[in-house]
């Protein structure tokens, strides 16, 4: 089940909601982008989809638990939530992250701070 409002508890993250919130290429991007453990603000983002696709994608990533998103004003910011995860299911993230690296899953995704996410 997927979460309704943003930012659930670890406790409620499910295995399930996770993995499909991580199927899309689109959406691995950006948790590629996220893993540099910094805080994003939307317009950095630069992928080959309208806003209101990113919009989306964004949505579906914090309703399934695994960013954590802020309101300030009219801007909104997203930051990986890489303990929760890590501590909610262990290696997940660094075995899905290895693998997106490997087969370039992702890539097409860059932030206005200059390129694809270094290290991630």
């Amino acid at each position: 089940m997927r979460h309704a409002e943003p930012n659930p508890d670890v406790d409620r993250l499910a295995l399930t909601d996770v993995l499909a919130a991580l199927s899309d290429p689109l959406r691995v991007g950006l948790v590629r982008l996220l893993a540099d453990g910094e805080e994003h603000n939307f317009g950095e983002f630069a992928v080959p989809v309208a806003k209101s696709t990113l919009s989306h994608h964004l949505k579906v990533l914090n309703a399934a638990g695994l960013t954590w998103r802020r309101d300030e004003g009219t801007r909104c910011y997203v930051r990986l939530r890489r303990a929760d995860l890590d501590a909610r299911f262990p290696d997940l993230l660094d075995t899905v992250l290895a693998a997106a690296r490997r087969d370039d899953v992702g890539g097409h995704a860059t932030t206005a701070r200059g390129g694809p996410a270094a290290g991630c």
